[in-house]
């Protein structure tokens, strides 16, 4: 498995840090982050202040490790900024 671009394998997990121009940004793209992972079945662990957004990709359910859902997950994820 390739780690996706910008995103920062470590602790048995993907790692990746947003920056936006404001919350509202910030919030709307995790409200898309969120659809995403609804439809995957599969949802992040992050954490938001004011315009920075955090997250964190693991398969909790395939004992904490990177699996191809968090790769695909992150792969999506980037699809929305680019």
């Amino acid at each position: 498995m390739q780690t996706p671009d910008h995103w920062l394998e470590e602790d048995n997990a993907l790692n990746r840090e947003f920056q936006f121009a404001d919350f509202s940004e910030a919030f709307a793209f995790m409200t898309r982050v969120a659809m995403l992972a609804e439809t995957a079945n599969h949802h992040p662990e992050w954490f938001n202040v004011y315009r920075t957004v955090k997250i964190r990709l693991t398969s909790h359910d395939a004992g904490n490790r990177v699996t191809d859902k968090d790769i695909g997950l992150a792969l999506q994820i980037n699809e929305l900024i680019t």
